[in-house]
């Protein structure tokens, strides 16, 4: 057995990453909307040991958005059903620093936290107007802008640790004789007057088993990885190789280093898209026959509102991207950056490059056997590219299942993943430290996560 072992999550998005995974014949097509349905992919993802399920959101939708999104459940709601389905593996939700009070979120997932006995973890976003409409949502005329964005989340997440922190852990002491329900000095009021946020606080609830949630992010731009290294103890990231996987996990630990931290105590996981058959023959069968679901209306609708002013009238799906100039415009769009060097340098056709940019595209390495999917993770693990992996099943439950059969069991004999949970919490789960509530003078709990 190593002593650093892959760490794994399961994206749960109704019936699959992949944008046409609904019109699957062996999909349940409502599934984004069946809570007996994210129960049963939870408990599955719990038999195979994962440290974690995540679930994304968005705040605004359009016409084009992916249809696993257009009816889905809030993500804080639906992590409390599945910590109720669960006993062991975490649950993450994401949640947006820009359409909400911090003292309402915090309220929201330290309960969380505390009704799945300390496995919540919180995804942390500024959140992307891909839809357009996102702030009219909310009763504003704009979107906050990416800088702003960042610094509000700043301070953001500052107030939520603040209230986090109001109860230390042996503040309720309930002693009948007395009539004394709680220790008075052990209640904080944070009175934060800052930029954007004024809080007193206290927050009417205490801290969990772990402290408080752990805290995911994916932010991609130079900013969103600055707050990330600065935050984060759990990063999201999506390399389509291993040389752009290893470069990116060497930047992000030196910049958790310069920013005081020990690079040990942040996991950066890579997203996979799998998929996985009993032959390389037939994986490459599965992806085509995923790939075939896609109409041109589908498609083209998202990728004219996509890349507005583009003339797609006579363009196929096997078109090539190069020859629409798909691979060098000048985009402001974050999302686009963030995937533009692949477009230049691999020329998708527009059916790739839609399943690129709806995050449902699959590496080489991960189309074929459970030994060449294990091996692929074996090699960006030991050759520091990730530590550990997001698998963004592109149909479920087939191929989450397809994974905990036969590939968990590879990594498992291998040494590299574990046999069984050892911990109760998320925290304990990746080995992270309980965070000191800043009003004590040394931690009530043990330093690592339990």
């Amino acid at each position: 057995m190593t002593s650093r072992q892959i760490k794994l999550a399961a994206y749960l998005v109704g019936t699959g990453m992949h944008v046409a995974s609904w019109r699957h014949p062996a999909a349940q097509a409502d599934a984004s909307i069946d809570i007996d349905f994210y129960k049963s992919l939870a408990q599955l993802a719990e038999r195979g040991k994962f440290d974690m399920v995540f679930i994304a959101d968005s705040l605004g939708i359009n016409e084009a958005s992916h249809p696993n999104i257009l009816n889905r459940f809030e993500p804080i709601t639906l992590i409390t059903a599945l910590a109720g389905a669960t006993a062991k593996i975490g649950v993450v939700a994401t949640a947006s620093t820009s359409y909400i009070e911090p003292y309402n979120l915090a309220r929201l997932l330290l309960s969380a936290d505390q009704i799945s006995k300390g496995r919540v973890g919180w995804n942390i976003v500024t959140t992307r107007d891909l839809s357009g409409n996102t702030a009219r949502n909310f009763g504003r005329e704009e979107h906050f802008d990416h800088t702003l964005r960042y610094k509000r989340a700043e301070e953001f997440v500052e107030v939520i640790r603040g209230l986090w922190d109001s109860w230390e852990e042996d503040a309720f002491i309930r002693d009948k004789a007395s009539g004394r329900f709680f220790d008075r000095s052990k209640l904080h009021r944070l009175d934060h007057q800052g930029t954007f946020f004024s809080v007193q606080g206290p927050l009417n609830i205490g801290r969990s088993p772990q402290g408080y949630p752990v805290l995911v992010q994916a932010g991609s731009s130079e900013s969103g990885q600055n707050f990330a290294a600065s935050t984060a103890e759990v990063i999201f990231s999506i390399k389509y190789n291993l040389e752009d996987a290893q470069a990116f996990y060497r930047s992000f630990k030196g910049k958790a280093a310069a920013a005081g931290r020990s690079p040990d105590d942040v996991y950066i996981l890579q997203g996979i898209s799998p998929i996985i058959g009993g032959t390389e023959e037939e994986a490459r069968q599965i992806q085509q026959q995923l790939d075939s679901l896609i109409t041109d209306e589908t498609a083209f609708g998202f990728l004219t509102d996509y890349f507005k002013g583009i003339d797609f009238s006579q363009a196929t799906l096997e078109t090539k991207s190069a020859e629409l100039g798909l691979d060098r415009l000048p985009e402001t769009k974050a999302d686009y950056r963030k995937h533009q060097p692949v477009i230049a340098r691999e020329n998708p056709t527009l059916r790739e490059l839609y399943s690129l940019l709806t995050g449902s595209r699959t590496h080489d390495g991960f189309v074929g056997p459970p030994e060449k999917i294990a091996a692929t993770l074996e090699t960006w693990f030991t050759q520091k590219a990730a530590d550990g992996f997001m698998l963004m099943a592109p149909l479920l439950p087939d191929v989450l299942e397809r994974f905990v059969e036969h590939v968990v069991p590879i990594l498992q004999r291998k040494g590299l993943f574990r046999i069984d949970y050892e911990r109760d919490t998320l925290r304990g789960h990746f080995g992270l430290p309980i965070p000191k509530n800043r009003y004590m003078a040394s931690p009530a709990f043990p330093l690592k996560g339990r």
